[in-house]
């Protein structure tokens, strides 16, 4: 098995402005426990950027970049990506297949869009994948918490039994490489 970890959407459009998303500090953090434990374990570590033009957030411009807490390292990749799923459209399968990763590890924003999304297309195109429960997040809605909607969609991803694999929950500080 080849890990890969792949870190969603962890922008200063979604992280930098008030409200922040539920746990943003403890969420950076979880993920660069993950991120550090992947690259001293030689694991590809695969940033996934967000874009939204019609929205304003454009390539390269200082919301488009990562959150400014995140440990990144010099051959980490990147994906760029206009939907929730990180797949579509992107290069984010041959990134992976140029790994040779078959497995892998995933966190980020958010939670019940990016996430979810990204998480039942790994899982559905046969990936093995852990979900880090506490490393991603999104923002409080009208209709629930932040932190809830984190926790319906881990146990919700980690349940489905129809994929090829299932998903597993993992911590940050359970992850192994």
């Amino acid at each position: 098995m080849v890990k890969a970890v792949i870190v969603i959407d962890v922008q200063r459009a979604f992280f930098e402005p008030e409200p922040l998303p539920a746990n943003a500090e403890a969420t950076i953090e979880n993920i660069n426990r993950v991120t550090v434990a992947a690259r001293a374990a030689s694991v590809p570590v695969i940033f996934v950027y967000h874009e939204r033009p019609q929205n304003g957030l454009f390539a390269d411009s200082d919301a488009w970049q990562l959150q400014k807490d995140l440990i990144t390292g010099a051959d980490d990749r990147q994906v760029r990506k206009t939907t929730p799923d990180a797949f579509l459209d992107t290069d984010l399968q041959s990134q992976l297949t140029e790994a040779g990763a078959d497995q892998l590890v995933i966190c980020g924003f958010a939670s019940e869009f990016c996430v979810d999304t990204t998480t039942r297309r790994a899982a559905g195109l046969g990936y093995r994948v852990e979900l880090v429960t506490d490393a991603h997040t999104t923002h409080d809605k009208p209709h629930a918490a932040g932190e809830q909607i984190s926790l319906h969609h881990s146990n919700t991803l980690t349940s489905i039994m129809s994929f090829p694999q299932k998903v597993e929950a993992v911590t940050s500080q359970s992850v192994s490489f």
